[in-house]
């Protein structure tokens, strides 16, 4: 049986979590070839640990086998007005293909953190490895949300139109409809099966949102129609913009669909599709070589929809709360 020395994660042993987690990375691209390669390099990944590091309550613990670091955990914390009490293990929080070590890490480190009353507990984590994320698993994490990428469309595909529905640019002139559509989202995933405690905007500070960035050109707007009547909105913009997807999450050129909804009473009418395979072929037009998007697992019409497009889930945000 291997025995595993932990110690806590100090700032003499970045370069250790840093080689761990390029080497992770390497494992990653195996499957997920699209992710940047620079990440491969110890010198790309130190910049990424070492930026955890200096965050204000990161906390962590490292595993050696025989003196030789084999993983890795790093936690952080966010706004607990949002969150709750919590930790994150981001993307560049975890590393090594020693699944054991990684178990061993975060044992060691939640030790800490659930004494200190830090008891919600997210890990964003590769997708593909499966024997990560079985350990995950083990440790009591659940899925919460998907990040995923497929190639673009190819130069003749148009979206598929069921009868009655078009698609076009947003204008202004649809800004009443679009604030609905912005609260649509939000209030859908109150519900069951998401439960999301995260805060639902008005419809005036929806408003409000548009007026300030509806003429950005970082960001293209669709709606879709049916039979004369906007029933529903999607956005485009490069993957870069996106806060959750960070580095070594990014192809090194990636659209991003954004943001899609359809309000309640039109779903079922093909809008969802349609405006999803829109902002793909925008992704294609724009130069991208590959289109990315997320949504959480347990909203049953996005996992359903956005996995029928063709995105292949590449991490996970999985989730443990410690009652």
């Amino acid at each position: 049986m291997t025995r595993y020395e932990v110690r806590e994660l100090t700032g003499d042993l970045v370069d250790e979590a840093a080689r761990l987690l390029a080497e992770r990375h390497r494992h990653q691209r195996r499957s997920i070839f699209a992710l940047d390669r620079k990440y491969e390099d110890q010198s790309a990944t130190r910049e990424q640990v070492a930026a955890l590091f200096k965050k204000e309550g990161a906390s962590g613990a490292i595993s050696l086998v025989h003196g030789r670091a084999t993983a890795f955990v790093l936690g952080t914390r966010r706004p607990d007005s949002v969150w709750g009490p919590n930790v994150w293990i981001e993307d560049a929080g975890s590393g090594g293909t020693d699944v054991e070590g990684i178990r061993e890490s975060y044992a060691a480190a939640a030790a800490r953190w659930v004494e200190a009353g830090r008891t919600n507990h997210f890990a964003v984590v590769p997708a593909s490895d499966t024997k990560e994320m079985e350990a995950w698993f083990s440790l009591g994490f659940g899925k919460q949300q998907v990040h995923a990428i497929r190639e673009p469309v190819w130069r003749e595909f148009v979206p598929t139109l069921t009868p009655g529905l078009t698609v076009r640019r947003a204008t202004r002139d649809d800004f009443a409809v679009l604030a609905e559509l912005d609260v649509a989202l939000p209030s859908h995933q109150t519900g069951t099966a998401v439960f999301s405690r995260l805060p639902v905007p008005t419809v005036a500070e929806a408003l409000a949102d548009l007026e300030e960035d509806f003429d950005n050109p970082s960001y293209a707007s669709f709606v879709a129609e049916h039979e004369g009547r906007v029933i529903g909105a999607a956005i485009g913009c490069s993957l870069e913009l996106s806060p959750t997807h960070t580095p070594l999450m990014r192809p090194r050129s990636c659209g991003f669909l954004g943001f899609a909804s359809v309000l309640p009473e039109a779903r079922g009418l093909g809008a969802g599709r349609a405006l999803g395979e829109t902002v793909m072929c925008w992704s294609r037009d724009e130069g991208y070589e590959w289109v990315a998007t997320d949504w959480r697992s347990t909203n049953l019409l996005a996992n359903r929809s956005w996995l029928a497009l063709g995105f292949k889930p590449s991490f996970q945000r999985l989730h443990r709360a410690i009652a």
